[in-house]
């Protein structure tokens, strides 16, 4: 279908639905689309969105994309379509639990002051 468009009808897919968002960690992140127009999926390490207060958003900004916030095991432990609600009110209840399990990952204060990190912290 993609194929069948002329190519600005194609950029302005890619401008509206792109396949993949940059995420703050630097990896760029495979949007799951859903059938019947439900919410996008943008499945994630909650650990590559330290900084992010905004939930990231397509379709010019109309559309929330629906989080599903992973573990450093790729477990999902979070959905939101509310990031900053998440930061604010869940986030100190993952962090509680996450982080007797994985102890060789950051698990900051204030994650929106922390630096994003694709993997586990450097052994010294």
């Amino acid at each position: 279908l993609y194929y069948n468009l002329n190519p600005e009808q194609q950029k302005a897919l890619d401008q509206l639905a792109p396949a993949k968002i940059e995420v703050p960690s630097g990896s760029k992140i495979s949007i799951e689309y859903q059938e019947k127009g439900a919410q996008p999926v943008l499945a994630v390490r909650l650990q590559e969105c330290f900084g992010l207060l905004e939930t990231p958003t397509v379709n010019n900004g109309k559309v929330n994309l629906l989080m599903h916030l992973l573990s450093p095991g790729f477990k999902m432990v979070q959905i939101t379509d509310d990031l900053a609600s998440f930061w604010a009110n869940g986030y100190f209840e993952v962090r509680k639990e996450l982080r007797v399990k994985y102890k060789r990952h950051a698990w900051p204060e204030d994650p929106l002051s922390e630096a994003p990190i694709r993997g586990a912290k450097k052994r010294r």
